[in-house]
């Protein structure tokens, strides 16, 4: 089948894309919305703007659309003039989501595909937390937190790689601090990276990091296509 991806360049996002292409379907485009701010309760926010590297490492054409509000009707109805861009530019017949968890989003989601008559495709729903954490490991995505906003999860987490070790770690911690592992309600942002989809990893040049002592960001002011790797 071919698909349209709503894509944040987070894990998730793009492991549904990984995840889909095992399934036989085919990711012809990414839409990404680039929501109005860090309020917005329906899309991703951190580092949005070099989701365009992961497009072009992974050869996947991208449609975007800039979002002027924090309101998720507002948001969702963009969802759907992308998508209805995607259906006339690559003939989509479905769309792939990485949510988890959410059934606000996933209903949001299927109701827009109905209307327009596209399957909707969720190969990371129901994960378990802690075996979807290591097969992303497992799979060789290398993905960085882009931002934290959880106790127990402090500013020396941020633009950090991700590791088995620190899977462990984490893990001690969600326990403790009741949060989810898998980062489903919010706690945590990332970025890939490097994954098995892309041709050339992402290198990130330069960046800065922003700490109030309870929520951080790590912003990638200029980053770029590691050609010769």
């Amino acid at each position: 089948m071919k698909l349209a991806s709503l894509f944040s360049g987070g894990k998730d996002s793009t492991y549904a894309i990984h995840a889909a292409k095992k399934q036989g379907h085919e990711t012809k485009c990414l839409l990404s919305v680039f929501p109005k701010s860090d309020e917005s309760h329906l899309l991703h926010h951190p580092n949005m703007i070099w989701t365009r590297l992961q497009s072009e490492s992974m050869n996947i054409p991208q449609l975007t659309i800039n979002s002027n509000s924090d309101q998720t009707d507002d948001e969702l109805s963009l969802i759907e003039n992308l998508l209805q861009d995607a259906i006339a530019q690559f003939q989509i017949e479905g769309l792939v989501h990485g949510g988890i968890q959410s059934k606000f989003q996933k209903n949001n989601f299927e109701k827009i595909c109905s209307k327009l008559n596209l399957s909707v495709i969720s190969p990371l729903w129901d994960a378990e937390p802690e075996l979807y954490m290591n097969d992303l490991i497992d799979s060789n995505f290398e993905f960085i937190l882009t931002a934290v906003s959880s106790d127990g999860l402090d500013d020396s987490w941020l633009g950090k790689i991700i590791s088995k070790y620190d899977i462990l770690s984490l893990k001690h911690l969600s326990e403790k601090f009741a949060f989810n592992l898998n980062f489903e309600g919010g706690e945590a942002e990332t970025f890939v990276i490097n994954c098995p989809l892309f041709s050339s990893s992402i290198k990130i040049n330069k960046f800065q990091k922003e700490w109030d002592g309870y929520r951080g960001r790590f912003e990638i002011v200029d980053a770029g296509l590691n050609l010769n790797a």
